[in-house]
């Protein structure tokens, strides 16, 4: 099954066209598609039985994220070995994780704006969660997926990489850094769920492309490690990684200008394609470029 939020309404993609759901299931399930992830195992039970003949066309420029306000988005860093090697830091030993802020969402056919010059491209699979997941092993953690997207960690690296204490959160969550889409699609529609080739092309120069078979944490390891620590909840989002090809490590650099269309691709679920301007907001370090914040400032 594949879902999408169009014009704002939880539907069903049928291929021949989309569902809405709050229509075909009589008001059982809402319009609000962040709702559906709370109800998952009962939403995909109604919908393997449900009537989903009556459709409307699927119109991308009408879609949004299909999880559009997770309650957390974990973030994983250097999970391809490949990428680890091409930044010059050593294979981890466990998942590197960090955050990206839910305001950051965006759609797959979102404008997106450009804080600076040093804006870099990260195409990766991200699954969402089905189930509350608390201490699962690893042999689980599919259990709790309700279905894979496709994302990019659009990352300001001035930001996230500057000392003495980097801001990887920050730099990797300004407005519209956290894109996904086109659709939220369940595991029973890939062959392999652990092997599903990704991409992204800058205007028309192919930059990464690689496949989740080489992640070195799997997803199932990545919901175990952090059900760990943390009660993941219906809704939450993983951005596993993404492989090599980054703009920042190339020689010469190949970072987004507004004159680019950033496309992303995975089999099954789809493609992404983003355009982007230049953004007219002060950047946030210099928000306090001229005041004075030394202890005692105000005494």
């Amino acid at each position: 099954m594949r879902i999408v939020n169009q014009s704002h309404r939880l539907m069903i993609d049928t291929g021949d066209g989309v569902v809405d759901v709050e229509e075909a299931s009589a008001g059982k399930f809402s319009s609000d598609i962040q709702s559906v992830y709370g109800r998952w195992a009962e939403f995909v039970d109604w919908a393997s039985g449900a009537d989903l003949s009556s459709t409307t066309p699927l119109s991308l420029a009408e879609l949004g994220a299909p999880v559009p306000r997770p309650g957390q988005i974990f973030a994983v860093g250097l999970n391809y070995a490949d990428h680890a090697a091409e930044a010059d830091i050593p294979h981890p030993d466990t998942p590197v994780i960090f955050t990206k802020f839910p305001a950051s969402i965006a759609g797959p056919y979102d404008t997106i704006e450009l804080p600076s010059d040093v804006v870099d491209f990260e195409v990766e699979l991200v699954a969402v969660i089905g189930a509350p997941a608390r201490n699962v092993a690893v042999a689980d953690g599919w259990k709790h997926i309700a279905g894979l997207t496709l994302g990019q960690d659009v990352s300001e690296r001035g930001v996230q990489l500057a000392g003495p204490t980097p801001q990887f959160n920050l730099g990797k969550s300004f407005a519209g850094f956290s894109p996904i889409g086109p659709a939220v699609v369940t595991l029973d529609e890939f062959d392999d769920p652990s092997g599903i080739a990704l991409s992204t092309t800058l205007s028309g120069e192919l930059m990464q492309s690689s496949s989740t078979r080489h992640l070195i944490f799997s997803v199932p390891a990545l919901v175990a490690y952090l059900s760990a620590f943390i009660e993941l909840r219906p809704g939450d989002l993983i951005f596993t990684g993404t492989p090599s090809g980054v703009g920042f490590t190339r020689d010469p650099k190949r970072l987004i200008t507004s004159d680019d269309e950033l496309v992303s691709t995975a089999d099954v679920i789809g493609e992404m394609r983003h355009r982007f301007v230049s953004s007219s907001n002060v950047h946030p370090n210099e928000v306090l470029a001229g005041s004075s914040h030394e202890a005692g400032a105000h005494e």
